[in-house]
């Protein structure tokens, strides 16, 4: 499934298209799937970053209140950050401080996969132009809004520590923070 999935964004031209219209499809199901293992799954095994990041942001933005319209950057990882609740409730009972784990959990990913399709790769053009791109040596394109300063990830940060802890009432638990530690 996976390399198939993978096949399908690659085929188009405009595989920054043809990933937002499989992430389109796909993502109902994902929102289906009732253990969280289940879902990591799907994910972690994904062969084509912008699938996953497409997914992932998706995600993020069905657990926005107010849902924003950029692009993806930086800095609408910093958005989620802010904004997102917390995940939807799937159908397996998890625990609270569960549920934050597994959305700072999804936060890594989809930074990870953010930064590897635009910054290291050039995943964003079809496979025939990426091929003269790395024959030139060309660099990827840096979005304006990639270029988010310490302060502004330390002041989302601290932002959403606070609500975490408004929410859990209790102390991190220790994979809470080591997330929290991996993600800023």
């Amino acid at each position: 499934l996976q390399r198939m999935l993978s096949m399908a964004v690659e085929v188009d031209r405009s595989p920054t298209c043809s990933s937002r219209k499989i992430a389109d499809d796909i993502f109902l199901f994902l929102l289906n799937i009732p253990l969280r293992s289940q879902r990591e799954a799907l994910l972690n095994t994904m062969e084509s970053q912008l699938l996953r990041c497409r997914l992932l942001e998706l995600l993020f933005q069905h657990g926005c209140d107010v849902p924003t319209a950029s692009s993806m950057s930086l800095d609408k990882i910093l958005y989620f950050l802010s904004h997102s609740s917390v995940l939807p409730q799937f159908q397996d009972e998890t625990a609270t401080w569960q549920r934050w784990d597994e959305m700072l959990q999804y936060l890594s990913l989809l930074l990870l996969s953010y930064q590897t399709f635009p910054l290291a790769e050039h995943l964003r053009t079809s496979v025939s132009d990426r091929m003269d791109l790395i024959a030139q040596k060309a660099k990827p394109r840096h979005q304006d809004s990639d270029d988010i300063s310490q302060l502004d990830i330390q002041l989302k940060m601290n932002n959403f520590i606070n609500r975490m802890q408004k929410t859990l009432e209790q102390p991190f638990p220790p994979q809470i923070q080591e997330k929290l530690f991996m993600l800023q």
